[in-house]
This record gives C-alpha cells, sequence and structure tokens, in this order.
C-alpha cells in the first residue's frame, strides 16, 4: 500500500522514542510504501483534488539520526493514497483545523483517513471525557470564576488546567487552602474570556498518570505509567515524568473497552486514553504516543497492532 503520513518535519523526529516512526517502520516492514507531508503541503484548489503539493516517498535506513532519504518527491492527490495518516502533534490550533477540513474534503473524494477528521474535531482530547461520566472524576467545564469557586468549596482539592493544554503545560493544583485560587483562575480563564477545565484532585497520581492505548476499539495489553517526580504533580513525560510500562489493570480495560468501541464506531482507531487510579482524565486522539516505551520494556510491539488496523481499514 502508499501511506501518506501527515505530520511534523521528518527532521524532527526523535526516533527513539517517536510512535509515527514506529509506525513508518512496522509498515516498511510488510512492504508498504512511506510518503509523508506537512499540513503546510495541503493544497485545495478549485475544481481540483486535495493533493500534497510536496509529497515525500522515503526509505528508512536503520540510522538513528540519518534515518529516511527521500527517493521521490512529487505531488500526490491524497485520494490516491491507500491510507492518509494524520499524524500532526498537538496544539490543536486554527491551522489543525483547517487541515482536518481539507482531509475531511480528501475524503470525500475517495480518501480512507485515519483518524477520521470530523471525529478528531469532535473530540476535543479534554471535554470529550465529559460523554462518559460513569469513568470520570467530579469535573467542572466553564469560563466562570464564581463557579469554580463553588467547585472548590466542595471539593476542597482540585485541578485546573486550560482545554488547550498540552504536555502538562498551565496545569494547577489548588488545595484546601484555596491558596492563589483567584489569581489562577484569572491566569487560566483571562478575566472570564476563555473556558478552563477544573477536576477533583486524584492522589493515586502518585502512582502514575497512565496511557492506555486503544486500537480499533480494543486496549493492548500494556500501559505506559507516567509518574510525577520530585515536587512536580504532572507525570507528563515532556515535564521529566518517569515513563513505566505496566499490565493494564482490570479497571482500565473497563474504561478502555468503554471509551474505545465508542470511538472505534466514530472513526478513531486510534487513542490514547490517560486514566489516574480508578478514573478517566483525558482521550488523546489527535496523535497519541507510548508505542516505543511499551516496546522497549515489555517487547510487546504495539505498531505491529496498529498497521494490521490500518491494512484492515484499507481493505473495508
Amino acid at each position: 500500500m502508499n501511506l501518506l503520513f501527515v505530520a511534523d518535519p521528518l527532521k524532527t523526529f526523535k526516533t527513539a522514542k517517536d510512535t509515527t516512526f514506529a509506525m513508518m517502520r512496522e509498515a516498511a516492514s510488510r512492504g508498504h510504501v512511506i510518503w509523508a507531508c506537512e499540513p503546510a503541503d495541503l493544497v485545495w484548489r478549485t475544481g481540483s483534488r486535495v493533493v500534497a503539493r510536496r509529497a515525500r516517498a522515503i526509505t528508512l535506513t536503520g540510522d538513528a539520526k540519518a534515518w529516511f532519504d527521500v527517493v521521490q518527491e512529487r505531488e500526490l492527490a491524497l485520494a490516491d493514497a491507500d491510507v492518509v495518516l494524520m499524524r500532526k502533534d498537538p496544539p490543536f490550533d486554527s491551522e489543525y483545523f483547517y487541515a482536518t477540513h481539507l482531509l475531511e474534503q480528501a475524503e470525500r473524494e475517495g480518501a480512507t483517513v485515519v483518524n477520521k477528521p470530523r471525529a478528531l474535531r469532535d473530540h476535543p482530547e479534554k471535554l470529550a471525557v465529559m460523554e462518559f461520566p460513569q469513568f470520570i472524576a467530579p469535573t467542572l467545564v466553564t469560563r466562570d470564576a464564581h463557579a469554580i469557586r463553588a467547585f472548590h468549596d466542595e471539593h476542597r482539592d482540585v485541578i485546573l488546567k486550560p482545554l488547550d493544554g498540552m504536555g502538562g503545560m498551565g496545569i494547577f493544583r489548588v488545595g484546601p487552602d484555596g491558596l492563589n485560587l483567584g489569581a489562577i483562575t484569572e491566569t487560566l480563564n483571562r478575566h472570564g474570556a476563555v473556558t478552563v477545565m477544573a477536576q477533583k484532585y486524584l492522589p493515586e497520581i502518585v502512582h502514575g498518570d497512565k496511557r492506555v492505548i486503544v486500537i480499533d476499539g480494543e486496549p493492548i495489553p500494556f500501559c505506559l505509567a507516567r509518574i510525577p517526580q520530585g515536587s512536580e504533580i504532572r507525570g507528563n513525560l515532556a515535564v521529566g515524568g518517569k515513563g513505566v510500562a505496566q499490565p493494564i489493570s482490570a479497571r482500565d480495560r473497563e474504561i478502555a473497552l468503554g471509551v474505545g468501541r465508542v470511538l472505534a464506531q466514530r472513526g478513531i482507531l486510534f487513542a490514547g486514553l490517560d486514566v489516574i487510579g480508578e478514573c478517566l482524565t483525558e482521550i488523546n486522539v489527535t496523535s497519541p504516543t507510548g508505542f516505543q516505551e511499551i516496546a522497549h520494556q515489555t517487547g510487546f510491539d504495539a505498531a505491529k497492532v496498529f498497521v494490521d488496523a490500518v491494512e484492515r481499514v484499507a481493505g473495508r
């Protein structure tokens, strides 16, 4: 098959831990042709199909740094690829939003896109958990400072975070003393102009914020617990959390099946669920990661499961 990856610049990949690279490596090992472009390469002209104006066919060299060679570069209509994989990293900003519309047009022209562009738009990664109240901790979404204060009064120990944050950015904990609640709220909601999320603090975070990987509605048997270090409350690897692979628990599996099968029906082939203790906290659908950390520590290769699923989708 011809697989077109819409991703960040290839030269920025950290191949030792990059999940998109793991996908490419597994697909290439099966003889599939790997194409790559960036969202900025997508073009839709009047009366024409959506194309990647600078699609590059690549081979993998096996070298950790100079890890690819370009064997061909040309304009490629997305509908002429067997599968288009949207793997652009967050943030989900206006340009990402516009890219999903171009990808959706490509679908109308016959392209198969993973994850489905409409589903990417319909499942903002923090807000999406609200559809599954049976799996989440008490949560509030608002821009109103009084509502946030009332939520803190009720739960006493809370986490506040922006809806568009990534990698642990902008996450604050406010304990029972309420210290700096007003200032933190003003910082995040910009004096009522921006919507934020408040969640009851889950002390189980000391054991890790678990990334549970779901492929085509089914969880893989291992998760990656991102464990906060030192005085940090955040387990995100981007802020120094330690990634420890471990078998998923019965509760992890219950959450993953309950959420994953709904997502799969909507065109989310690959999702990363964040679970703290017994509670779902986020649903990551844009560019989930964790394949290589799990493979290195357990030997379980999620990339094989993923490419199996891509092959099934292409054959439907």
